[in-house]
This record gives C-alpha cells, sequence and structure tokens, in this order.
C-alpha cells in the first residue's frame, strides 16, 4: 500500500516579498488542528497570484518532508531557510515522494478524497524567497517539486493523519519519469 502520513498542515496569506514588495503567499506557517479541505483548497489559505496559483486543479500543494534535508546540504549557506512551509507547501508529507506517487493517483487524505493533478511547475517567486537568482530552476532539475492535488471530496485534514492510495490508474507515470521526460 502507497501512503504517507501528514507532518504539517500549513496555509498562509498574501504579503510583500522580495526588493519590489510583490505580492506573495509563498510563506506557510503551520496549523494546528484539523482544517478543512475544499475544491480551492485549505480554509485560511491564499495565494498571491490565484491567476497561476490555485484553482481546482491546483488546490493543496504537497512537499516531501524529506527534500528539506536534501536541500540544506546542496545549499549550506541557506540551510536555515530549508523548514516546512519554504516552497509554500500546504501539505508536509513524509514516506512519499515524487517517484512514489504517479498522474492521476487518488487519496483519502484525512476525511477528504484527493486526485494527484500535476508537478509542481516551479514560479520565479523562489528566487526571491530564498535569494537565488536560479532557484526556481534548481528545484526543477532536482525534481524536488512536490506536487498539486485536486479535491474530489471535501474533508478535513490534519497533521498525523495519513494520505493513503485508493486508486492508480496511470502506473506508468511516476512524477519523477514524467520531469525526466
Amino acid at each position: 500500500m502507497t501512503a504517507g502520513t501528514v507532518a504539517a498542515v500549513q496555509t498562509g496569506q498574501v504579503r510583500p516579498l522580495g526588493p519590489k514588495t510583490v505580492p506573495s503567499a509563498i510563506a506557510k506557517t503551520p496549523v494546528t488542528g484539523p482544517v478543512e479541505i475544499g475544491p480551492l483548497g485549505l480554509a485560511g489559505d491564499a495565494q498571491g497570484d490565484p491567476a497561476r496559483h490555485g484553482g481546482v486543479d491546483k488546490a493543496v500543494h504537497v512537499y516531501p518532508r524529506a527534500h528539506y534535508a536534501d536541500w540544506a546540504r546542496d545549499l549550506p549557506a541557506r540551510a536555515d531557510r530549508f523548514a516546512p512551509g519554504a516552497f509554500g507547501e500546504n501539505i508536509v508529507l513524509d514516506g512519499l515522494t515524487e517517484a512514489d506517487v504517479c498522474i492521476g493517483d487518488r487519496f483519502d487524505l484525512g476525511t477528504a478524497q484527493v486526485e494527484l493533478s500535476q508537478a509542481r511547475q516551479p514560479c520565479w517567486k523562489l528566487n526571491l524567497r530564498f535569494d537565488l537568482p536560479d532557484m526556481a530552476r534548481q528545484v526543477q532539475q532536482t525534481g524536488r517539486t512536490g506536487w498539486y492535488l485536486r479535491v474530489l471530496a471535501p474533508g478535513l485534514v490534519a497533521a498525523g493523519d495519513r494520505m493513503v492510495l485508493t486508486a492508480r490508474p496511470n502506473p506508468d507515470w511516476d512524477l519523477a519519469r514524467v520531469q525526466r521526460l
């Protein structure tokens, strides 16, 4: 059985980011207790650019917790920045990475039902967030992007909940493979 454990549920509000103070909700902070998850994402979460972020196909951003240590090793001068919420993720997940999940996978997530819609396509705002002009490119090249979920049935999600695979219609299309192609 393919499953992961929710290490943290996180939301954020639109705030100025970078020297030009562009609006962004990339900074996410942990939420205590269950959070409603619906077709447009988590209750209390916002996007700074709703034309490019959020929506039904990008309702929830999942990021594997294992990646933070990889980033800290790769970029030790910025190691303190690689913590939950740094990449704009709503769900920090233990136990699964891009190599373990496929496009179209369906999961029970807390009491919600979700479907993996796509890999995250890193945004240029990561460059501002980490003060590195090529951070978005590095995220893409490493394949440590995380992924987006669409919500099939609303529910509640909290830290400690499981994300359990219920259907895998495209077993040959794990995200690591898709990203390599």
